[in-house]
């Protein structure tokens, strides 16, 4: 039988998992904390992720270490430190903000297909990934990335396009992500050995 599955993620040991849902064949790796997140098909987090309140497309790369939808604290006010919202832990007779909850849980992340975050990474609340996206190993993206750019730095900016304009247009369309479990077994020999340009004229035309 196979170490992952269509019918219930692979999670690893000692995760911190509240209010997410997760599409098949995802993976989970060792102590990671998800919460109000949604990870599509064959997606998957390395170990000590930390993701929140963030929607992730198909066949999406999370390495180890990542923080996506990382959580901010108030700066217009007096304070930024957490007792304003988790006043309950600090008094007895004071509850904890719901509204500021509500708000931080709305400020949504988006991952897109075919991505990559590397080793180390953050991503900003209401930041989108676009499909085919890459970010490098410690990079903090505060802005929202085209389809298939590669992105770096603190803050991330545009390194270099991962295919081609025309090509990164095609592979949208192809849309492979949305290809059944069949198909892509069926296909595997060409996602291994075929450039995108190949793929692409194999399998579009």
């Amino acid at each position: 039988m196979t170490r992952l599955t269509a019918d219930a993620p692979f999670i690893h040991g000692d995760c911190d998992i509240k209010n997410s849902e997760f599409g098949a064949y995802v993976e989970i790796g060792l102590g990671s904390r998800i919460l109000n997140t949604w990870f599509g098909d064959y997606s998957y987090c390395d170990r000590y992720a930390d993701i929140a309140n963030t929607t992730i497309g198909k066949f999406a790369n999370i390495a180890a270490q990542t923080r996506i939808g990382a959580t901010d604290h108030p700066l217009h006010t007096a304070a930024c430190h957490h007792f304003l919202y988790r006043s309950a832990s600090y008094w007895e007779d004071a509850e904890d903000d719901a509204a500021f909850f509500a708000h931080r849980a709305s400020r949504r992340a988006f991952v897109g297909h075919d991505t990559w975050i590397g080793h180390g990474a953050m991503v900003k609340p209401e930041v989108s990934l676009g499909n085919g996206a890459v970010v490098a190993a410690g990079a903090v993206v505060t802005k929202d990335v085209a389809p298939y750019m590669i992105v770096a730095g603190v803050p991330a900016v545009p390194l270099r396009a991962r295919l081609p304009r025309d090509l990164a247009e095609r592979m949208q369309a192809l849309a492979w992500w949305d290809w059944d479990h069949g198909r892509l077994r069926a296909s595997l020999e060409d996602f291994r050995s075929l450039t995108a340009e190949a793929f692409l004229e194999k399998y579009q035309g």
